[in-house]
């Protein structure tokens, strides 16, 4: 087994994760709906000419936890209350997670309340990273 020591995880983009995404519950007018479906639209196009929108998808509300040894553990979701609910993600192409806060702070969402968590994508798992670290040490 090859304890790769020598190549830390690295970044390799950047995840924006959307919660509070109910923001259609409230009383909206025809024109507040048709302007809000026009700027977010145009908002994923900004990106996309930009070069910086990678993939993205919106995520069902249903969903399933699996743990415990061997996944013996299996409970239906959605598990957190709708404001921390997981709506959807982006990866982005730029250049450092001051430039992926930018942009998550220019989503016209924000101001009916969508929160945006900023996530670096890494080239390999750190906590393996870490876990082979701890190894070499005991090796030694």
């Amino acid at each position: 087994m090859s304890l790769d020591l020598e190549n830390p995880p690295q970044v390799t983009g950047y995840l924006l994760l959307f919660r509070n995404t109910q923001w259609y519950d409230a009383e909206y007018s025809r024109e507040d709906l048709q302007q809000i479906i026009d700027s977010v639209t145009a908002w994923f196009a900004r990106l996309e000419n930009e070069g910086k929108f990678v993939t993205g998808q919106p995520l069902n509300e249903r969903a399933a936890i699996i743990s415990g040894e061997n996944g013996r553990s299996v409970t239906d979701g959605p598990f957190a209350e709708a404001k921390e609910a997981i709506g959807g993600y982006v990866v982005l192409n730029v250049n450092s997670m001051e430039e992926a806060i930018e942009v998550a702070r220019t989503n016209p969402m924000l101001k009916y309340g969508l929160t945006t968590e900023v996530r670096e994508l890494a080239s390999s798992c750190a906590g393996m990273y870490r876990a082979r670290q701890r190894l070499a040490e005991a090796v030694v």
